[in-house]
């Protein structure tokens, strides 16, 4: 499908570099013990007045992570991708607002009938920002109804853009419009030789509608041992964790259009609701593993 070509073209450009860090403002020091299960917050957005003062539009900047941005409206290597070209947050208009502890981002089309919309990451090309190698993601979220939306939340390895080899992705939920009884989750190793680059995914059956209808939490556990998916807190999937996972991870999420599929009947505009996205970190924990899944 077109979005795993774009993917890889992409990720092509990530540096497989030992430099990777987060934020130290937001990163508390690691456990004293490489044997520990417990969860430490890394990255706590609720995209209300704790996390954006004022509810300012400034915590997404357009490609720098900063003092105040926590996150970035583009890929840290630029690459976009599906048939609505991601935005850069406005202080009037915009795909972005925030209201009432929410984050709305919204696709539209212009006079023209251009499509524009909005991604986050929580990372910029030096690889600033918020991640993890073990531990737990999660993101809320309610969907827009109609055919040709393509939302996701999704994780990218948290490095330098530059040259780059063997990089995980785990997409932790990707929603196609029109297929409205489901959804699919998927692990993906990209490599410059496109043979050796594999994904392995799973159909969600969920009911009609339901991810439109109403807010659900989705989420994956990370261990050395295996990547564990969760739809509103219950595992669903998992799969062994690739050892070309070698370091953090950082959240993505974006309301696409497309993906090969029609958007003539998209509705303009649609919009994705975010609630929160949460990422925790862990230790790699003991030999036979932590119990998988999100803190208690």
């Amino acid at each position: 499908m077109r979005r795993l070509t774009l993917r890889f073209l992409a990720v092509l450009v990530i540096s497989s570099g030992a430099l990777s860090r987060t934020l130290a403002a937001e990163t508390p020091a690691a456990a004293s013990s490489s044997s520990s299960c417990d969860l430490r917050p890394v990255l706590i957005e609720n995209f209300d007045e704790e996390t954006a003062p004022n509810r300012r539009i400034e915590t997404i900047a357009s490609v720098k992570i900063g003092p105040v941005a926590r996150w970035t409206a583009h890929t840290p290597w630029s690459g976009d991708f599906g048939d609505a070209r991601f935005t850069d947050p406005l202080p009037q208009g915009g795909p972005f607002k925030m209201h009432d502890g929410i984050l709305s981002i919204t696709a539209s089309k212009d006079g023209e009938g251009h499509w524009s919309s909005g991604l986050i990451a929580a990372a910029d090309s030096t690889g600033a920002g918020f991640g993890t190698r073990y531990g737990y993601f999660e993101a809320r979220m309610k969907f827009p109804p109609g055919p040709g939306t393509w939302p996701a939340f999704w994780l990218a390895a948290l490095k330098p853009v530059g040259t780059s080899d063997g990089n995980v992705e785990i997409d932790v939920i990707e929603y196609y419009g029109q297929f409205t009884a489901g959804y699919r989750p998927a692990v993906h190793v990209w490599y410059k030789d496109e043979h050796k680059s594999w994904g392995k995914d799973k159909e969600i059956k969920v009911p009609d509608n339901a991810l439109v209808n109403d807010f659900h939490s989705y989420g994956v556990d990370i261990s050395p041992q295996a990547i564990v998916f969760f739809l509103d807190g219950k595992e669903i999937w998992s799969q062994p964790t690739p050892p070309e996972l070698d370091g953090p991870l950082y959240p993505l999420v974006n309301l696409a259009l497309g993906s090969g599929w029609p958007i003539d009947k998209t509705p303009n505009p649609s919009t994705l609701l975010v609630d929160y996205v949460h990422v925790y970190g862990r230790e790699a924990g003991p030999p036979a593993g932590c119990p998988p899944g999100p803190p208690h």
